[in-house]
């Protein structure tokens, strides 16, 4: 069978790459900017979220109006979402209607009109949008996490930024940031679908081609880990809690042996912390476990919530159910039975082209390279339950948890952490 993936590059730097899906009806679209929270500054703290946004208030070409209606009126999608290393603007529509969500997408990355009325607007749906997360205490709990385990590290900070951060946000600054890193090298664009690479090619040509060469220097540095634990009095039907242990970054070599640490921790209803806490003893309704991937670092997530009474009972499971496997590692059965869960998450996820379109653009990004879905496959066929317990006996250190205690009467239950002392 012919390779399917073609990857080009402008004169300017955009790398462009589509993946050819005979089959669909439709078409993935995605432009994505290499900047996120992780590159920003105190001072501009929430910029690359704020910036997101605004490029949807208008541009030289189109009002806010005529850039939603551009593709709903075709049955397609448009939207966009900030990450802490990257910034994605995505569509999906028809394949007769590529050409028309590839002149849209174009468009907010290159062609961004500030009105001062509409700048002053934004920044105050963004300072609801933080105060509503503030009201989440799913969404305040990762974010006190990452501050706690990453510190001063640009990876530590809300993507949302601070209420000062952005109430202090210039419009000069905005566009100077848009201008400076919606260019060049900084921009990869991703499709997946029926279409052809080459007009797909000579598309983004048309519509980034004029775009400048990036001059950004890599400027990222890998964060440290700190080992630290905050309880947090908040009033709350529940006490929720999150541990959050250094594990690996996307290009580590033990990265499919996380993913299925992970699996077996929490990653679903055979899990050992579900079956454990929620299924035998009924103490949680939600716990789990997952994974925060960099390109540079990594950080292993449990999160459950119970009732105040049941904490320190939670945390205690929690904790022996990690020093079972630091002690007496995986079984073989269990490996292999983790292992056809991802392969068959990742396989039922490789039917949806904007999982391939997204993947075609996250791969570029961390290793520079196409990799299939089949030698995905063939990477955690090569896992075993050798090197998943040397990952387990290397990486997973309970005595490096950080974690956060949040709700109603947690002061009074500062030894929550006691069974991660090990």
């Amino acid at each position: 069978m012919a390779n399917l993936f073609k990857k080009s590059e402008l004169s300017n730097g955009i790398r462009v790459m589509s993946e050819f899906h005979p089959g669909s009806r439709a078409v993935s679209i995605g432009i994505w900017v290499l900047t996120g929270t992780r590159d920003e500054t105190p001072a501009i703290a929430g910029m690359s979220h704020l910036l997101e946004h605004l490029v949807f208030k208008g541009t030289k070409t189109r009002n806010t109006y005529q850039i939603a209606k551009s593709l709903e009126s075709v049955g397609g999608e448009l939207n966009a979402y900030t990450t802490r290393e990257y910034t994605c603007y995505h569509a999906l529509v028809l394949k007769d209607h590529w050409e028309k969500a590839l002149d849209i997408l174009s468009d907010l990355v290159s062609n961004m009109d500030l009105v001062k009325k509409e700048f002053a607007l934004e920044k105050g749906v963004i300072l609801q949008e933080i105060a509503m997360s503030e009201d989440s205490h799913e969404d305040v709990i990762y974010d006190v996490l990452y501050d706690e385990a990453y510190g001063k590290h640009p990876l530590g900070r809300p993507i949302l930024g601070t209420p000062a951060s952005i109430a202090l946000m210039k419009q000069n600054q905005v566009m100077d940031y848009y201008k400076k890193n919606y260019t060049g090298k900084n921009i990869i664009v991703s499709a997946a679908g029926c279409l052809d690479h080459d007009e797909f090619m000579t598309g983004v040509k048309k519509h980034l081609g004029k775009k400048s060469k990036s001059t950004l220097r890599n400027t990222r540095k890998k964060p440290s880990w700190l080992r630290r634990r905050r309880v947090m009095e908040k009033q709350s039907e529940q006490v929720h809690m999150l541990l959050g242990l250094p594990t690996a970054s996307f290009r580590d070599k033990y990265r499919f042996e996380a993913v299925i640490t992970n699996t077996l921790l929490g990653g679903g209803m055979t899990s050992k912390l579900y079956q454990s806490v929620r299924e035998k003893r009924g103490l949680v309704y939600s716990i789990f476990s997952s994974l925060n991937t960099n390109i540079d670092s990594g950080m292993l997530n449990i999160y459950a919530a119970s009732e105040l009474k049941s904490v320190k009972k939670v945390g205690d499971l929690i904790a022996k159910e990690f020093q079972k496997v630091r002690k007496n590692g995986a079984t073989r059965a269990d490996v292999e039975m983790f292992k056809t869960q991802v392969k068959g998450s990742i396989l039922l996820g490789s039917d949806d082209i904007e999982n391939r379109m997204t993947s075609l653009a996250v791969n570029e990004m961390v290793f520079g390279e196409y990799r299939s879905v089949e030698s995905v496959i063939e990477e955690i066929n090569q896992v075993t339950v050798d090197t998943v317990n040397d990952y387990i006996r290397n990486e997973l250190k309970t005595d490096k948890t950080s974690g956060v205690l949040l709700g109603t009467g947690v002061d009074e239950l500062k030894d929550w952490w006691e069974g991660f002392e090990l």
